[in-house]
């Protein structure tokens, strides 16, 4: 699929303008679909049902191989693997924009950090899996974080995607698995802080839709998470606070669940929710009973994905959010005003 990228740059903040090719309807809603976890050499039953559901944007969160491997080589022939996949071929052949970051095992080693050596190229092999142009920013900076820009009617929505390897200091886990927290530890690096402030600080968007592979919001449980580095989430949580920025919606991936959690941020004028999406191939089956005090809704331990449908009504915009699965199944489905 060909797509355009038109480079905006305003008040010193480059946002990538990449439009969504699938034909939108009449009322000029916007469909945005998500998820992560993707083994390449498993059953992907569900790209089917995703494409019927006509989403004008997929993003990828992460884990969208199981690439595991310093050699380029290996990382190359399993998204090659990936592309051939027939029914996600043709969700993109259909027209729908595909966009995304990665996580660990794209990265290319499991819970991989910062000190991970091969890890600007293989941001390379990634980007050639999103089809990003040669000329695109991405291709320059370190790390994959981008933004881009998308409208609904007359709304704009803004999707800004976030590296949480590139520069994720450190972690210790002990005998039991269980990851100890860095007190001071970073996630995004200081080029991508700075980023993101201006992201946020100069927008215009009515909806900002922020995506990491790993959770923002979950605390309890004792894989990775943006809890393990709490000075990180706490800036984050400031920053959405600080910048006044509209409609703010958290995406996330890896813990091969699925889940909807909601919370009130200090002087936040709306409650900010994130949607988890995990396990597109293979879900935590044996996971019935985590804990997540800001959990709404279900903890969806079948495969699915999450679909995003903005719909404008006047100066209003509402979003439905839902998780789904095979055959149609919707596991969780929710309606909210955006940034009420």
């Amino acid at each position: 699929m060909k797509t355009t990228l038109t480079c905006l740059l305003a008040a010193g903040v480059l946002v990538l303008m990449r439009p969504a090719a699938t034909a939108q309807k009449a009322s000029h809603d916007l469909r945005i679909a998500f998820g992560s976890c993707n083994r390449h050499d498993l059953p992907q039953p569900l790209w089917d049902d995703i494409a019927r559901d006509k989403p004008n944007v997929w993003i990828w969160l992460g884990d969208n191989i199981y690439g595991d491997s310093d050699d380029p080589a290996v990382l190359k022939a399993k998204y090659d693997a990936q592309l051939r996949q027939p029914d996600y071929r043709r969700l993109r052949e259909q027209g729908t924009t595909v966009i995304g970051t990665w996580d660990d095992h794209d990265y290319g080693r499991n819970d991989g950090d910062k000190n991970y050596p091969f890890k600007a190229q293989n941001q390379q092999l990634a980007l050639d899996f999103l089809q990003e142009p040669a000329g695109s920013p991405r291709r320059q900076q370190q790390g994959m974080y981008a933004a881009y820009e998308y409208k609904a009617g007359k709304k704009k929505i803004k999707v800004i995607l976030l590296d949480d390897r590139y520069f994720q200091d450190p972690l210790t886990r002990d005998a039991q698995q269980v990851y100890h927290p860095n007190p001071t530890g970073d996630i995004l690096g200081e080029a991508q802080w700075l980023w993101l402030q201006a992201q946020l600080q100069n927008s215009d968007a009515d909806a900002h839709i922020i995506a990491s592979g790993i959770q923002f919001l979950p605390q309890e449980h004792r894989f990775e998470k943006w809890a393990n580095f709490p000075a990180a989430r706490q800036r984050f949580l400031g920053l959405l606070a600080a910048t006044r920025a509209k409609g703010v919606l958290l995406i996330s991936g890896d813990r091969h669940i699925g889940e909807v959690s909601k919370v009130a941020v200090p002087s936040v004028p709306y409650p900010v929710y994130e949607v988890t999406s995990s396990g597109l191939t293979h879900p935590a089956t044996h996971n019935t009973a985590e804990a997540n005090q800001y959990r709404v809704g279900p903890l969806v331990n079948e495969k699915h994905y999450a679909l995003f449908q903005f719909q404008p009504k006047g100066k209003r915009l509402f979003l439905t959010t839902s998780l789904r699965g095979d055959e149609g199944k919707v596991f969780y489905s929710e309606k909210i005003e955006v940034g009420k």
